[in-house]
């Protein structure tokens, strides 16, 4: 393939990559996104496989690690649970960090690479190499430990060290320090112990800083680590001269950072607190009788039948999906009820709080799974206001995102987050296992309310005695 040739085929991936980010914010166009990127990414890796840059000697070695990488990755669609896909997210970032890193140090030892660059365009392209693998290695590593978080593998709350803030900055001089030595190594046996320094103070970084971030705030982390691979491969396009992965990493980079920010509004919280330690970094201590924070009133169980029966009543229903519903499995179920009640004619929606579930549009796409009609799916603010004309509201398996006390304790970790007012409907019916607090780690007072009832059991097996006890 000429170069010009590949240059039109660069040209034609990046435009399937704009048009499909922009099919992907939207629940009806997801599919139509998702197949424009999918052939752009097909035409970027044909264009430089067979392109000018890459040898025939090269083709067979390229071939095989696209069928290892491709078998790896039809399995994992296969066989990977709905359940499992933020941390397969995660996973599949730390992959980009890795790829970063090990393009870094390879091009750094490679003696062609940079043997004709001279003054400042030599000092530009370390520059390059240094800070590709810093940002390839504060991705991987924060991956990992993200995937563990998320997984179970490692526990939710955050380790919070004494005087972290005061050890990021000195592991932030530690990298500008060896940076400078760096530069100004002669050869590449010099500059390699200031490289190995930093990308080992990087790896602790990126674990020190996901570490230390609360579980209700692991979605804004998906999305952050996802901005991040996005600017690791950027990286690694100018270290390899390669302008699609350059392109493609600004639009991964700066499409996760606006999805980062959108998601810190929601939570009515900065990028910064976040990263400085977010929800549930101190857990919710157990009150002093009498003490005026504490939740009033008693909470008041139903049954399958009671709450099949509150359903067949009402008018109008608002399921609000939390991450309880993914454990479970309960979609499908979900579906039929809201099939059925529609056919009974009654008017039905699913209100989406923004960082429900482990990852951005998380619930979405478990809903979109199960068959659900996208024209009765709506995000919190499009429903909020429908709540006191809704006569029953279902939470299957949500918490913090329909917590009161983010509205009425000033004192709560999560006081001043958006959430979905679902107490101001006549009648809410809360679907939870047990009455243990959310991933915030906060007590939540709408289980306490005169207007609220708890359908406690599994998610899937409760939903099929209401859709029993509803058919009947």
């Amino acid at each position: 393939m000429s170069e010009n040739l590949a240059t039109v085929s660069y040209i034609g991936a990046t435009i399937l990559f704009i048009l499909s980010l922009g099919g992907l914010s939207n629940q009806e166009t997801a599919l139509r996104g998702n197949l424009y990127g999918m052939v752009g990414m097909a035409l970027a890796v044909l264009a430089t496989v067979f392109g000018p840059t890459v040898t025939m000697a090269g083709v067979p070695w390229l071939v095989g690690a696209m069928l290892a990488g491709g078998s790896v990755g039809i399995y994992a669609a296969r066989t990977v649970q709905m359940t499992q896909m933020p941390e397969l997210v995660a996973l599949m970032h730390s992959m980009v960090g890795l790829a970063a890193m090990l393009v870094g140090f390879s091009t750094y030892i490679d003696p062609t690479a940079s043997s004709h660059l001279t003054g400042a365009a030599h000092a530009i392209h370390a520059l390059e190499i240094y800070i590709g693998i810093f940002i390839g290695a504060v991705t991987f590593a924060g991956s990992i430990v993200a995937f563990g978080k998320l997984s179970g593998r490692i526990g939710g709350s955050p380790l919070l060290l004494p005087g972290r803030h005061f050890l990021n900055l000195a592991g932030l001089l530690v990298v500008v320090y060896f940076g400078y030595q760096f530069l100004q190594a002669q050869t590449p046996a010099d500059g390699m112990m200031p490289l190995i320094v930093m990308t080992v103070v990087a790896l602790l970084f990126g674990v020190h800083m996901v570490m230390a971030i609360g579980g209700a705030d692991m979605p804004v982390v998906v999305s952050m680590l996802n901005s991040y691979s996005g600017w690791a491969a950027a990286a690694t396009g100018f270290m390899l001269s390669n302008d699609l992965l350059i392109v493609t990493g600004a639009l991964v980079g700066s499409s996760g950072a606006i999805l980062s920010y959108i998601m810190c509004n929601a939570m009515n919280r900065s990028f910064f607190s976040v990263i400085a330690g977010g929800f549930g970094t101190v857990a919710s201590a157990p009150k002093a009788a009498g003490d005026a924070a504490q939740p009033a009133g008693e909470v008041v169980p139903v049954s399958a039948l009671e709450t099949a029966e509150l359903l067949r009543e009402a008018k109008s229903v608002v399921i609000v999906p939390g991450y309880g519903m993914a454990v479970a499995q309960a979609q499908h179920t979900v579906f039929e009820i809201t099939k059925h009640l529609r056919d009974k004619g009654v008017k039905i929606r699913f209100g989406i709080h923004p960082v429900a579930g482990r990852m951005p549009g998380h619930m979405n796409v478990l809903l979109a799974e199960a068959k659900v009609p996208y024209d009765i799916v709506f995000e919190m603010e499009e429903i909020n206001d429908d709540f006191p004309d809704t006569d029953v509201v279902m939470v299957i398996g949500a918490n913090d995102i329909v917590n009161p006390s983010a509205q009425d304790d000033p004192t709560s970790p999560i006081a001043g987050m958006p959430v979905l007012e679902v107490w101001k409907a006549r009648t809410s019916i809360v679907m939870k296992r047990s009455m243990a607090s959310g991933y915030a780690g906060v007590d939540n007072p709408l289980f306490y309310k005169e207007n609220n009832r708890m359908l406690f059991g599994d998610a899937k097996k409760m939903l099929d005695e209401v859709l029993t006890a509803l058919k009947a």
